[in-house]
């Protein structure tokens, strides 16, 4: 019964997320450049229908940031890295490949913070 709440929920969530979608903010070339040479070495582990998941995403799509996402839902070599360099399966997951190890961001507020102080620095 609860897969059933889950799945019924996750469709609607989507689906919303789908019709109320944010519109990105306009922003020059040059701001649009920034942003992507600062997202260029991350990426973003993620469910589809998760709610904290939707909640990254729409931030990111508001801001004009596009990273690479990575379903860890789906995916089993996505799953199998985020448990073993991550150490859990728990999504959103922020993987920051700037240094060696890389480093792993869990809980999407934290992940909002990081896009906003490391990838949109240009508005600072």
């Amino acid at each position: 019964m609860m897969k059933i709440i889950r799945v019924v929920l996750g469709f609607v969530l989507v689906t919303l997320d789908k019709l109320f979608s944010p519109k990105p903010l306009r922003i020059t070339e040059e701001q649009k450049q920034f942003i992507l040479n600062n997202s260029s070495k991350l990426e973003l582990f993620e469910f589809n229908a998760c709610p904290f998941c939707i909640k990254v995403r729409r931030y990111m799509k508001k801001n004009n940031i596009i990273l690479q996402l990575r379903d860890a839902k789906n995916n089993s070599d996505h799953r199998s890295e985020l448990l073993n360099n991550g150490g859990k399966v728990q999504v959103p997951c922020l993987k920051i490949n700037k240094e060696e190890p890389a480093q792993w961001l869990y809980e999407s507020s934290d992940i909002i913070k990081y896009l906003e102080k490391e990838v949109l620095s240009y508005q600072n």
